[in-house]
């Protein structure tokens, strides 16, 4: 069976080869780079799965980078790696395509569970990042049109997607059958214009429903 192949770029080299040391085990490390410059060549010959990049340094230089490579390899699961966590930091790689953001704070196991996550199709922020986004309590969703916007039950079946509930635990937390779980999500995809979970939760990221959970009071 064929290990997913995964791109690493950290302007620390040694940062860089111990991450590969550490994912060898698992993935097929394609490259290891330091020169933010040369990965958007090697993601476009080697076409990783995923690719594993700082974002800070400044910041501008990896969300660019990472841009491009979600425009020219968009099969490839990005996912950003930063010091210091700004909530706008993350919203903006979510909303230009990262499936992931984990902090260099925390553990090596938090890095395992988001490639993993991220290669099964799902969106993760690790708990540094979903706190900071968190801060954002006054943001203002912007709707794709003249739309209302999701409902408080829609709103809090976005955060429970967001932490990897399935529908059907989601429904158990709830209270509701699993049938009504999805006619909210699927009721809020459709309205929405948005065709998948991973892009249901960049939505909830993006307009801050996921800072706004503490205030909601839902009913069935």
């Amino acid at each position: 069976m064929r290990r997913p192949r995964i791109l690493l770029s950290d302007d620390c080299q040694m940062i860089a080869d111990l991450l590969k040391l550490l994912l060898a085990d698992r993935y097929e490390v394609v490259g290891a780079l330091r020169n933010t410059d040369a990965l958007l060549d090697a993601a476009i010959d080697m076409r990783p799965d995923a690719v594993v990049m700082n974002v800070n340094n400044p910041p501008s230089i990896g969300l660019d980078a990472g841009e491009q490579i979600k425009k020219l390899v968009p099969s490839a699961k990005l996912i950003f790696l930063a010091m210091n966590v700004d909530p706008h930091l993350v919203k903006h790689a979510v909303k230009i395509g990262a499936a992931g953001f984990v902090c260099k704070q925390e553990s090596t196991t938090e890095l395992l569970r988001a490639l993993d996550r991220v290669l099964h199709g799902c969106l993760h922020l690790s708990p540094a990042a979903a706190n900071a986004v968190a801060t954002l309590c006054n943001v203002r969703p912007k709707y794709r049109r003249a739309y209302a916007g999701p409902t408080p039950r829609q709103c809090e079946l976005m955060r429970l997607i967001a932490e990897g509930l399935t529908l059907g635990e989601i429904a158990a937390e709830l209270n509701i059958s699993t049938r009504t779980a999805a006619a909210h999500k699927y009721s809020a995809m459709e309205n929405l214009f948005i065709k998948s979970s991973a892009e249901l939760v960049r939505y909830a990221v993006s307009s801050g429903i996921l800072s706004m959970r503490a205030a909601w009071t839902v009913s069935p």
